[in-house]
C-alpha cells in the first residue's frame, strides 16, 4: 500500500461522483488514481473517466487501495464484487439494496474491508444519537419520520430515514410503519408515520417528530450541499485503507476506532 491510499471513484458522471472527484482532487491525504462511469463521458472537470465495464482490470492496473461507490444497487453490488476479486477495500454510499444485493456485499466483506453507510454526514451521526436518546426518554410519544430529497432520488424512504427507523425499532421493537396518509386513517397506537418528499435539488433533510398530548419534540438535520457526504465518504476511505477484511460502519470512522 502507498503512503496515502490510492482511490477509485465509480459513478463519476453522477451527482455524487462529481462531488467526490472535486473534493478528492483537493485533498492531500489520498491519491485519486481512477474514475469510472457507465455513462459515455471522457472526463469530468479535467479528470479522465474510464468505462465502468473495465473496472475489474483497472483496479489492478492502477493499484487501487480503496473504491468509493455512490451509484445504483445492481451496479454497486457488481463493483464491490470486483473489489473482492482484486483485493480492494470498498466504501459504499449507495442505498436501496435488496436482500440478495446486501448478501453480495456481505460476502465481499469476507475477503476485503467493506464500509457501507446510508449517510456520511457527521451531523446525521449526531442526529441518530439524539433520536435514540429521545425515543428512550419518551416511550409513550408518537413518532413520525419525514425526509426530503432532490427530484432525481430513486429509493423512498431514503436510506438515512430507514436507518433512523431501524434505530427506533431497536428501542421500541418492531412497529407498523404507515407511509403517508389519505382519507379516513386515524393513527393506531404504536405505529410510526413515514413520509418521503421529492423536490428540486434538495441534498437531504430528515426530521423526527415525537409528539405527546401536551408537547412535542422535533429533531432535524439539513444538508446544505452534497459536499458533506462526499467529504465524509473520503474520510471513510482514508480510514478504511489498510484494514483487515470485514464489515465496518461510519461510526467507527467518526470515533476513530481501531
Amino acid at each position: 500500500m502507498s503512503e496515502v491510499p490510492r482511490i477509485a471513484v465509480t459513478g463519476a458522471t453522477g451527482r455524487m461522483g462529481r462531488e467526490l472527484l472535486a473534493l478528492a482532487s483537493e485533498r492531500g491525504d489520498l491519491d485519486l488514481v481512477l474514475a469510472v462511469s457507465g455513462s459515455a463521458e471522457d472526463e469530468v472537470d479535467g479528470v479522465p473517466v474510464a468505462d465502468a465495464e473495465a473496472l475489474p482490470r483497472l483496479l489492478v492496473e492502477n493499484e487501487v487501495d480503496v473504491l468509493v461507490d455512490f451509484t445504483a444497487p445492481a451496479a454497486s453490488a457488481e463493483y464491490v464484487a470486483a473489489c473482492a476479486d482484486a483485493g480492494v477495500a470498498a466504501v459504499v454510499g449507495t442505498t436501496g439494496f435488496d436482500v440478495e444485493q446486501e448478501a453480495a456485499l456481505d460476502q465481499a466483506s469476507e475477503s476485503v474491508p467493506v464500509l457501507k453507510a446510508s449517510n456520511f454526514s457527521r451531523g446525521i451521526a449526531a442526529l441518530r444519537r439524539a433520536v435514540r436518546e429521545a425515543v428512550a426518554a419518551l416511550p409513550d410519544f408518537d413518532v413520525e419520520v419525514t425526509e426530503t430529497h432532490h427530484n432525481g432520488k430513486r429509493d423512498a424512504p431514503s436510506g438515512t430515514a430507514n436507518t433512523l427507523l431501524e434505530d427506533i425499532d431497536e428501542l421500541r421493537g418492531d412497529h407498523p410503519r404507515v407511509h403517508g396518509r389519505e382519507g379516513d386513517q386515524s393513527r393506531e397506537d404504536g405505529e410510526i408515520g413515514v413520509h418521503a418528499r421529492r423536490a428540486g435539488g434538495v441534498p437531504g433533510e430528515h426530521d423526527v417528530l415525537l409528539g405527546g398530548d401536551h408537547e412535542y419534540l422535533s429533531l432535524s438535520h439539513t444538508a446544505l450541499d452534497r459536499g458533506v457526504f462526499a467529504d465524509g465518504a473520503l474520510d471513510a476511505a482514508v480510514w478504511l485503507s489498510g484494514r483487515g477484511a470485514g464489515w465496518y460502519d461510519f461510526g467507527a470512522v467518526i470515533n476513530d476506532e481501531e
